[in-house]
């Protein structure tokens, strides 16, 4: 399973950002996907996951009711709609796989991960 993040970018606050995750291998639609993101000097945090069927979803509280996850298991696509974006949200964000949905907001649940896609917000 290889992994393609896309759609970062440069963005003032207030503004909005798709990123999206390119997934090759047979089995998407029973892969476990999530964001994670990493600032500067801070660890790796959990942004949002989705689980496989597209049914159930959990937020970080920092992002809760600005970002959106979702996903096209027929185009094997996972989507970060991001609004009301703020300088804290500057940050590389990854997309990670995972075969199970023991611990979605732990790092050490995903397996597969992407190589990661820069998003800045300036105030």
């Amino acid at each position: 399973v290889q992994l393609q993040a896309s759609g970062g970018g440069l963005v003032q606050a207030g503004g909005s950002l798709r990123l999206s995750c390119a997934v090759t291998g047979p089995t998407f639609s029973s892969y476990f996907m999530a964001w994670f993101r990493q600032a500067p000097g801070k660890d790796r945090e959990f942004v949002a996951t989705i689980h496989s069927s597209g049914g159930q979803k959990l937020y970080a509280d920092s992002v809760k009711g600005r970002f959106t996850i979702a996903r096209d298991n027929a185009k094997k696509l996972l989507d970060l709609q991001m609004n009301s974006l703020k300088p804290e949200d500057t940050a590389v964000y990854y997309c990670a796989g995972s075969t199970t949905w023991h611990a979605p907001k732990s790092l050490d649940n995903y397996a597969y991960w992407g190589q990661g896609t820069q998003v800045t917000v300036s105030s």
